[in-house]
């Protein structure tokens, strides 16, 4: 029988601020590097690199004996996950970095929603449901650049608009692991499935539109790709499943959502990046929304003390 899992400690806080740091500066790192390697051409070679190892950790500690009854919910969620990245990609190009770790974050609002029709036990309570109209009005919020349309920046708005489609397959990746087979399988061939298929398809993409050739090695380009591949896709999401076996998921999520600030403030920092009000309010209101969605027993937990 498994450990009962519990609420995060010192421990898992500071682990999860480490996640969140690393999570947060990947958006910013892929822009950087944009110069010398095509966005696509990095999320590939990252798939690629971590893949390799998650698939030496499988035979490791074994897990492809399932292989014969997850492939297609694999296949479908590997093509979930290398959409999501391709969005990123193609929307980095268009928008801010700061935008896209705000906008990428409302997968937990997909992913409610999804699971509220496909399972009954995922129905969406009052708060919930709060927390999806709150989401879903801080992106207009955000969306909007000034008074009037002729203010808003068009390139901006369509990086912003793909920042929200790469959290809606993000979203859809989830909700696929839950309805299948997949929930039952080990974490590393889920994330085997995401990692190989997703490599399979943004290579087939940047293949078709000539992005293989926009590749200098530079140590920059190296360097994103290596930290992509090793720290980001593989030691973090690794780590990210190990937590979920030791503590509460809905705690847990409450710390990830220190992200996109991550996010926001190295945008900001590092690539100088300008912040209108009404990206900065609709952000918070993003944020809030994927709180209670994501963790409204938390959220209710901290009222009843608050009102109590």
């Amino acid at each position: 029988m498994s450990a009962a899992r519990k609420n995060p400690d010192a421990f898992a806080f500071q682990v999860m601020l480490g996640l969140c740091l690393i999570w947060g500066c990947q958006q910013v790192l892929i822009k950087t590097a944009a110069v010398d390697i095509a966005p696509v051409m990095q999320a590939a070679l990252r798939n690629c690199i971590a893949a390799v190892l998650v698939g030496l950790m499988i035979c490791w500690r074994g897990g492809w004996e399932q292989v014969g009854s997850t492939w297609r919910a694999g296949l479908v969620a590997g093509g979930l996950f290398g959409l999501e990245f391709l969005f990123i990609a193609e929307g980095l190009k268009l928008t801010s970095a700061a935008h896209m770790s705000v906008f990428l974050y409302t997968a937990p609002v997909f992913t409610a929603l999804g699971l509220h029709f496909m399972l009954p036990s995922e129905r969406l309570r009052l708060l919930q449901w709060l927390g999806i109209l709150l989401a879903f009005g801080g992106i207009a919020v955000a969306f909007a650049g000034g008074l009037s349309f002729a203010e808003m920046d068009g390139r901006m708005l369509l990086g912003d608009a793909f920042g929200v489609l790469a959290g809606l397959a993000w979203g859809a990746t989830t909700v696929v692991v839950r309805v299948s087979r997949l929930s039952e399988a080990p974490a590393t061939l889920t994330l085997f499935y995401q990692l190989a298929v997703g490599f399979a398809g943004l290579l087939l993409i940047a293949l078709v539109s000539g992005q293989v050739g926009e590749v200098t090695l530079t140590p920059l380009a190296v360097g994103s790709v290596l930290f992509q591949g090793i720290v980001v896709s593989f030691v973090s999401y690794l780590t990210w499943f190990w937590l979920l076996r030791k503590y509460l998921a809905s705690n847990l999520a409450v710390f990830s959502f220190i992200t996109p600030l991550f996010g926001v403030t190295f945008g900001v920092v590092l690539l100088g990046e300008p912040l209108s009000a009404n990206f900065v309010l609709g952000a918070l209101m993003v944020l809030l929304g994927v709180i209670l969605v994501s963790a409204e027993p938390w959220v209710k937990q901290q009222l009843r003390k608050f009102v109590g």
